[in-house]
């Protein structure tokens, strides 16, 4: 089973990336970003607890993020794999996610990091935000406040993943298909 964590800070482009590594390699995506929009918009309990902290810029409970990952492995018995996009967040959030997959005999095969620097985000974060109309990437103020959050906090779990030996990094700016095909150079070295 091939299993990765698509890596990166906001804007990065692992929405534009996942999409094209599911279709190649049959994965099932897990987007906490995408999975707390959508109980957002149900205007679900979670949702509406998970909007007041995103709209402050601040990451949404351990708890509540790895229980829903564990309800969509569920889910989804029968995968060939997985796509982890955005999630893990932090080191704990990482051991616990080693933790759920090993309860499921199972592991991470390797985490593809996307690299790019904080002033293309920012650009990329504000122009997203024209198209999508989303507040979180209208304001450049939050939009750094994310950017310093996921360095802070989410950056060291590349370290953890580097200490396993399933790191790999990926310059993330420049054409999408040759940005691509580096990352799948790098998924074609992993175990799956």
């Amino acid at each position: 089973m091939l299993n990765i964590v698509l890596f990166g800070p906001p804007g990065a482009g692992k929405g534009t990336q996942s999409q094209k590594i599911i279709e190649k390699y049959n994965l099932v995506h897990l987007s906490t970003g995408d999975i707390l929009r959508s109980e957002i918009q149900k205007g679900t309990e979670l949702g509406l607890k998970a909007k007041g902290l995103i709209d402050k810029g601040i990451l949404v409970p351990d708890e509540v993020v790895i229980g829903m990952i564990d309800s969509k492995l569920n889910e989804n018995p029968n995968a060939r794999g997985f796509i982890f996009d955005g999630f893990p967040r932090t080191v704990p959030q990482a051991i616990a996610l080693d933790e759920l997959l090993t309860r499921r005999n199972i592991s991470i095969s390797g985490m593809i990091a996307l690299v790019v620097d904080a002033e293309e985000l920012t650009k990329r974060l504000l122009k997203r935000g024209e198209v999508s109309g989303r507040a979180d990437d209208q304001n450049e103020t939050l939009i750094r406040t994310r950017i310093n959050e996921y360095l802070s906090k989410t950056a060291p779990v590349a370290d953890y993943y580097s200490k396993q030996n399933k790191y790999q990094e990926v310059y993330g700016i420049g054409d999408i298909e040759e940005i691509f095909e580096k990352i799948c150079n790098k998924i074609d070295t992993l175990p799956s």
